[in-house]
């Protein structure tokens, strides 16, 4: 007769075990600001119905013409279920098929598509065409502890969301292929 191993079975039906998207992070860069800047956020606000916010640089680059606390990127952050439905439409573009080098030890994992109108967007010749990047953080229920202002703590080890999980998530949750 087989031992009762309590391990195998509180993890598969414990919630606070399950992995959901605490939000996935929409990115275009521009490297310049002014209405090529404008226009991309033009193309953020179509995909997504919110306001993108614009990023600054952190350091002067002068080979590419890049002066520090220059607006020169605009990303968006999507949560929810709005969140899912980009993330299939997103993944749909790339065939459902991610390197393994995209997945981070921390859980979250990022892919960039080279073109916006492969999500369903019309061409608009006024507006050109952009490339973006999707950055797609993992959690667990309770990872807030470690994030709040009053009686902050440690999330355990066990508890964390590593690499090896967001993968198995993405294979489980979208039938994703994982590339070597």
């Amino acid at each position: 007769m087989k031992k009762f191993d309590p391990g195998t079975i509180f993890k598969k039906m414990n919630p606070m075990r399950e992995i959901s998207i605490k939000k996935l992070s929409i990115h275009i860069c521009t490297r310049e600001s002014g209405a090529k800047l404008e226009k991309a956020a033009k193309v953020l606000e179509q995909l997504t119905g919110q306001k993108p916010v614009a990023s600054k640089a952190r350091m002067t680059i002068r080979s590419f013409g890049i002066r520090r606390n220059e607006k020169i990127a605009m990303h968006v952050n999507v949560s929810g279920k709005k969140a899912y439905e980009l993330l299939n439409t997103a993944l749909k573009v790339k065939e459902y098929e991610l390197k393994a080098s995209c997945f981070s030890n921390n859980g979250c994992f990022g892919f960039g598509i080279e073109e916006h109108i492969d999500l369903g967007l019309k061409y608009d010749p006024s507006v050109g065409i952009f490339g973006m990047d999707f950055f797609v953080v993992l959690s667990r229920p309770g990872d807030r502890v470690s994030k709040r202002r009053r009686c902050k703590s440690r999330v355990g080890n066990g508890h964390r969301v590593y690499a090896e999980d967001a993968k198995s998530w993405f294979v489980e949750n979208f039938e994703g292929v994982l590339i070597e």
